[in-house]
C-alpha cells in the first residue's frame, strides 16, 4: 500500500512538473506573438519625393592644375580653368579658395612658379587674398604632381538608386497585392533633377525679383497710351536663314 502511494504521489509531482513547462512554453510563445507584431515593417511612403527626397549639403568644387618637371608657369587650358573657377567661387562658393601645392621632389620648381600664376588670375579676378589659404603636400613618387584648387558649395543629391527591398509581384507577403508604386520608382528623376538644377536653393526657395527694365517699360507704356503697337520691330533677324522651309 505503501509503495503504491509512493508512485502516486510521484507522478502526480512529474504531471504537476509538466504543467509548469506547458505553461512556461505558452508564455514564452505569446511573448514571441507581441514582440513580432511590435517590429512589424511599416509600410513605405506611396509618394516618391517622400521615399526619394532631394537633401541640400555641402560639396566640394575643385580644379587640378597638373604641374610639368621642366616647364613652370600655366598652359592657355590651365589659365581659362583657374579663370572659370575664379568666376564659380564669385557666385556660388560657401568658403574660401584652399590651393593644395605639392612641396619637394623634381616639380617643386615648376609648381612655385605656377602659383604665381594662379594667384595672380585669382586676385585680379576678384578674390581677395585674405579669402585664399594655401598648405603644402607631398606626392606620391609614382604620381603625376598637380596643384589642387578647391571651395564649398552648396549641392543637391537624391538616392542612391537600384533598391528593391519588395518583390514586383505576388509573393508570400501580402503588401504585394496592394498595387503600391515599388520602391525603386522615381528614383532616377529625383537624381537627375538635383544633378541639373543650377542652385540648389532654389529647391528650397524662389529667388528674389530682379528690377524691371525700366527703359523698354516706359516705350511700351507710351505706345499704349498713344494707341500704338507695344511690341518690338526687329529687323533683318532672320537674314542668315538658310530656307524659307515653313512659311
Amino acid at each position: 500500500m505503501r509503495r503504491l502511494h509512493t508512485t502516486t504521489a510521484k507522478r502526480a509531482r512529474i504531471a504537476a512538473q509538466a504543467a509548469v513547462v506547458v505553461g512556461f512554453a505558452a508564455l514564452l510563445g505569446g511573448c514571441y506573438q507581441t514582440t513580432t507584431a511590435q517590429v512589424a515593417e511599416p509600410p513605405y511612403p506611396n509618394d516618391y519625393r517622400e521615399r526619394h527626397p532631394i537633401t541640400i549639403k555641402e560639396g566640394a568644387h575643385s580644379v587640378e592644375i597638373f604641374v610639368g618637371r621642366n616647364r613652370g608657369g600655366l598652359t592657355p587650358e590651365q589659365r581659362a580653368a583657374v579663370l572659370s573657377f575664379a568666376q564659380e567661387w564669385r557666385r556660388d562658393a560657401t568658403s574660401g579658395v584652399i590651393i593644395a601645392v605639392p612641396q619637394g621632389g623634381p616639380t617643386a620648381r615648376a609648381a612655385a612658379d605656377s602659383m604665381r600664376e594662379v594667384h595672380s588670375i585669382l586676385n585680379a579676378s576678384g578674390i581677395p587674398a585674405r579669402a585664399v589659404y594655401v598648405r603644402s603636400y607631398r606626392p606620391a613618387p609614382s604620381a603625376l604632381a598637380s596643384i589642387k584648387i578647391s571651395y564649398s558649395k552648396l549641392v543637391a543629391s537624391a538616392g542612391p538608386c537600384g533598391q528593391w527591398p519588395k518583390d514586383l509581384g505576388p509573393s508570400a507577403e501580402g503588401t504585394d497585392f496592394s498595387n503600391q508604386e515599388y520602391w525603386n520608382l522615381g528614383c532616377a528623376s529625383q537624381h537627375n533633377l538635383a544633378a541639373m538644377v543650377d542652385n540648389p536653393a532654389d529647391l528650397v526657395q524662389p529667388r528674389g525679383e530682379t528690377p524691371a527694365y525700366a527703359a523698354r517699360r516706359s516705350v511700351a507704356i507710351d505706345k499704349y497710351r498713344t494707341g500704338e503697337n507695344p511690341s518690338g520691330k526687329y529687323q533683318d533677324y532672320d537674314k542668315g536663314k538658310l530656307s524659307d522651309l515653313g512659311k
